[in-house]
């Protein structure tokens, strides 16, 4: 039954990625960890959403904005470390607390659409990338900080798309190194892997049918019930 929850869970949340662009951390991670736990959780997350970021950047890597990627990904190579530390310290109830918290936070900013004067320019992008490194490493959701960069500095979807992917990828692999990989059996990562290819052939065929705002709206009102679902259960462990 695990394994079936396992597979699903990254089914839906590959799914989503390749129907909007994004979302795979926001909605996966809550359940992720509800199932195996913090620390296997989100390393695990770390994995699957940099795989599915290596695969999308292929097609759009010359719409990548290095001047801005520089510091976003500069900042986030510096507090990954941080992200992982803190993991390591707190026991499993408060870690569930502070990450559906994160989750919740996040979500409610990017539904929001914050305009936040310290994310603009590059001292913008600074604080973006170093919150997003740390949110990833620490609960397995680096992206919302910059979408909200990308707001801020006025990026349409399809310039953040591809600059997106790019930090993914760089912040996951920053992660993977410092979190370590997931300990799971070969049947395990075999589930894993096939459901991010059905999840992948899913969202790109459901792209063209169902309205990009609409699409938008379900991932993050999923991922804020997972959230929402990660905290109640911290508070209930404590």
């Amino acid at each position: 039954m695990n394994d079936l929850l396992l597979a699903a869970i990254v089914l839906l949340g590959s799914s989503v990625q390749w129907l909007t662009g994004m979302g795979f951390a926001l909605v996966a991670v809550p359940a992720l960890v509800l199932l195996l736990g913090p620390a296997q959780g989100v390393v695990l997350a770390n994995c699957a959403a940099g795989a599915i970021s290596v695969v999308g950047l292929m097609g759009g890597w010359r719409r990548v904005r290095v001047a801005a990627m520089v510091p976003l990904c500069g900042a986030a190579a510096c507090t990954v470390p941080a992200g992982t530390w803190l993991t390591r310290q707190l026991p499993e109830p408060v870690l569930l607390l502070v990450m559906g918290a994160l989750v919740t936070a996040a979500v409610l900013l990017v539904m929001r659409g914050a305009r936040i004067p310290a994310l603009r320019g590059r001292r913008g992008a600074v604080v973006a990338g170093a919150a997003g490194g740390f949110m990833n490493s620490a609960a397995g959701v680096g992206g919302p900080p910059v979408s909200l960069y990308a707001v801020n500095a006025g990026w349409t979807v399809r310039e953040f798309v591809p600059n997106a992917q790019f930090y993914g990828v760089v912040v996951n692999a920053f992660s993977v190194a410092s979190n370590g990989v997931p300990s799971l059996s070969a049947p395990k990562w075999a589930s894993v892997g096939a459901a991010m290819v059905v999840g992948a052939l899913i969202g790109r065929g459901l792209a063209g049918r169902l309205p990009e705002e609409r699409a938008r709206l379900l991932v993050l009102l999923l991922a804020l019930g997972g959230g929402v679902t990660a905290v109640g259960k911290g508070v209930w462990g404590l």
